[in-house]
């Protein structure tokens, strides 16, 4: 059976490990943000039904990488929460 120190070393490092996930998603988004500016000034003024989609999709997708954050950030909370009982 772990000890109390080992079960918070372990949860600290899972927690690290969130965060640095949750880095990774942040640039994700930031990369999606500018491919939106792109596709937007790619596709100015043409009224094509694809670049409409094509726009809501990463729009859609930006979207769920901020849910991703926020599930994550929940997760976070959750585990310090424990440690903190522990």
């Amino acid at each position: 059976m772990a000890s109390v120190a080992e079960v918070k070393a372990a949860i600290d490092a899972a927690v690290q490990h969130v965060r640095e996930s949750q880095q990774a998603v942040l640039a994700a988004n930031e990369k999606l943000g500018e491919a939106q500016q792109s596709l937007a000034a790619a596709g100015e003024g043409s009224g094509h039904e694809a670049m409409g989609t094509a726009q809501a999709a990463l729009g859609q997708a930006a979207l769920e990488l901020d849910e991703c954050l926020a599930a994550t950030e929940a997760a976070i909370a959750q585990a310090e929460a424990y440690v903190a009982t522990l």
